[in-house]
């Protein structure tokens, strides 16, 4: 059902003293180093924002190009909101965690799953957009008593449609050319130019911009564009599973959005007996940088609901 304009978050707002820490448990890998995994989880590299409340901590995973960085803000909000720990991750082929030939759900799901053990979380709450939705679907599923509580923004466990635009992207940047040594703001100038043929949306673009990175007087992806472009039918894809999650979940959708419709219940229904689907008016697929009080206001909902 829709969301309300104005959700209050159960029992007023909390502020804490907020202490913000970065850890990087892969020591900050550098990007040009390209390894083949074999099966086993990659070090995340990941941000923890300490609070002083107790519960299960937060745990946000971002969506496809995206990285930790892109929850910074509401990180902090949360921890002052509801005042527990939060922990941004960034997932494999992604901001400052190592590059991997494998990138699929039961993997990403995986890396998780070692990180969390590695930090001595045994329960959290799992929010993850896009692909990190499906990847925080993925663990949910299968390790189900790792996840208090599951929130999945704008995804489904349904096959996501090509229509999204994904091999567009990844074309447009792969074909970017940045010869000679440059001011960062002028190769943003120079790779935006160059996106422009085929990634039409500013926002878009700025976003995927938000990769460009500058190493030894170089620009490069920081994300891995062979291993998400030989993967992107996985990516597209969501694992098949014959159980379900019976905890409390929430798919939070932007009612402007196509990626969470009426065809998805019956998956929903199926996988998580315990979910409830919210829209946000006004919102497209980037719920939270679009319509970001809203979306707090539905998070801070959601956790703090008995």
């Amino acid at each position: 059902m829709p969301l309300p304009a104005s959700i209050v978050c159960a029992g007023g707002s909390r502020t804490w003293g907020l202490i913000t820490r970065a850890f990087s448990v892969s020591g900050k890998p550098s990007l040009s180093t390209h390894r083949k995994c074999h099966g086993g989880p990659v070090a995340l590299s990941y941000d923890l924002y300490e609070g002083k409340a107790s519960g299960p901590p937060l745990v946000l995973l971002h969506g496809l190009f995206g990285s930790k960085s892109n929850f910074q803000s509401i990180a902090r909000a949360l921890v002052q909101r509801i005042g527990r720990k939060v922990l941004t991750l960034d997932a494999r082929n992604h901001g400052s965690s190592p590059h991997c030939d494998i990138i699929t759900y039961p993997a990403m799901s995986d890396d998780v799953r070692h990180l969390l053990q590695q930090l001595n979380i045994p329960r959290c709450v799992l929010i993850g957009h896009s692909m990190g939705g499906k990847t925080a679907m993925t663990l949910a599923l299968q390790q189900p008593h790792m996840v208090e509580r599951l929130i999945s923004v704008d995804i489904s466990p349904s096959t996501t449609s090509p229509q999204t635009g994904f091999p567009q992207y990844i074309k447009a940047m792969q074909n970017v050319r940045l010869e000679g040594e440059m001011p960062r703001s002028t190769a943003r100038r120079l790779a935006e130019e160059q996106l422009n043929a085929i990634v039409k949306e500013p926002s878009v673009r700025q976003f995927l911009l938000t990769n460009l990175l500058q190493e030894n007087g170089h620009f490069k992806w920081r994300v891995n564009l062979e291993a998400i472009s030989n993967h992107l039918q996985d990516v597209l894809d969501f694992p098949e599973f014959h159980s379900s999650y019976s905890g409390p979940t929430l798919f939070l959708g932007g009612a402007n959005s196509p990626y969470i419709s009426s065809e998805n219940y019956p998956d929903i229904e199926r996988l998580f007996p315990c979910a409830n689907v919210e829209y946000i008016q006004g919102a497209g697929h980037w719920v939270h940088a679009e319509k970001t009080q809203d979306f707090l206001n539905a998070i801070c909902n959601f956790v703090e609901s008995t």
